[in-house]
């Protein structure tokens, strides 16, 4: 060892260690105190983890709670599913909810009599969401899944009597795709709510927020449709974004929706079409796998 070097090796080391530091703080801010909870243990210190970023507000006694303002805890589409099908087909049935967001639908589900709920989410922040819901609400017969749906549903060997897909076919890249394995895995009612798209109202609605660049012909399995294709841009720079696994998805047109469930083998028992939304044309779609 050359002379001095035992001098100048902890002086290299501490200026990297302050440089490595200073580097850390500059990227991120990250500390982690501010992790740290110093108040008693409550339902309010979990969904103080994701501060800000809730969507839902929880179902009574919970609702008094700081969360978010949406009361899809009980929501009106899903009971209007509930209703079309008989409450009864609820009770005992093993059930799927597609992209569940913050729990809301699964919690609903159970709430229902399902035997067995099974969440899948693909988005870990809402995922971990899904988590403290059920903890809070105490929901015993639910599991939450930390994965792609279509993935799933690839390789899942267990058929369900019941899914929920409220919000995701038009985060899809290939909704036919979507449709195609729910009628593969689901045996009874399946529930569709999305948005749609249609040129003549977005048109006449300019104020509509849409990214949409184009289309393109597709077929899936020989059903021959038309994709749309939007871009979720700037939003997925956001804590709060609840779209797809990628960075852009393909929406369908309303025709081509219903056109696509018939020929996938889907019987379609009740549709609530809202063109007027004030965000985008959606539409609800209560349906029942035909018999094979």
């Amino acid at each position: 060892m050359k002379p001095g070097t035992n001098i100048l090796l902890p002086r290299i080391h501490s200026l990297f260690s302050f440089l490595a530091r200073k580097a850390g703080r500059d990227k991120s801010h990250f500390n982690i105190l501010d992790r740290i909870v110093g108040s008693a243990p409550s339902p309010q210190t979990l969904l103080d983890i994701f501060e800000g970023e809730w969507f839902s507000r929880l179902p009574a006694p919970y609702d008094t709670l700081t969360a978010g303002g949406m009361d899809i805890f009980d929501d009106d589409r899903i009971r209007w599913f509930f209703d079309t099908i008989g409450p009864e087909r609820v009770q005992a049935a093993r059930a799927l909810d597609l992209g569940p967001l913050e729990g809301a639908h699964s919690y609903m589900l159970e709430k229902y009599g399902a035997a067995e709920v099974v969440g899948v989410e693909a988005n870990t922040r809402a995922l971990l969401k899904c988590l403290i819901v059920k903890e809070i609400l105490g929901m015993s017969r639910v599991r939450f899944l930390c994965g792609n749906c279509v993935e799933y549903l690839r390789s899942n060997s267990t058929p369900f009597d019941i899914c929920i897909a409220s919000g995701v076919l038009y985060h899809m890249r290939n909704p036919a795709e979507l449709i195609a394995l729910l009628s593969e895995q689901c045996r009874g009612h399946v529930y569709f709510w999305t948005n749609y798209y249609d040129e003549e109202i977005m048109s006449a609605h300019p104020d509509i927020p849409h990214r949409f660049a184009g289309s393109s012909s597709a077929n899936h399995q020989g059903f021959a449709h038309t994709l749309y294709h939007q871009e979720y841009r700037e939003t997925l720079n956001t804590k709060t974004f609840i779209g797809g696994v990628e960075s852009s998805s393909n929406w369908m047109s309303k025709d081509d929706i219903l056109r696509c469930l018939e020929y996938f083998q889907f019987e379609i028992l009740r549709i609530d079409d809202q063109p007027d939304n004030a965000l985008s044309p959606c539409i609800s779609i209560a349906v029942q796998r035909a018999p094979s």
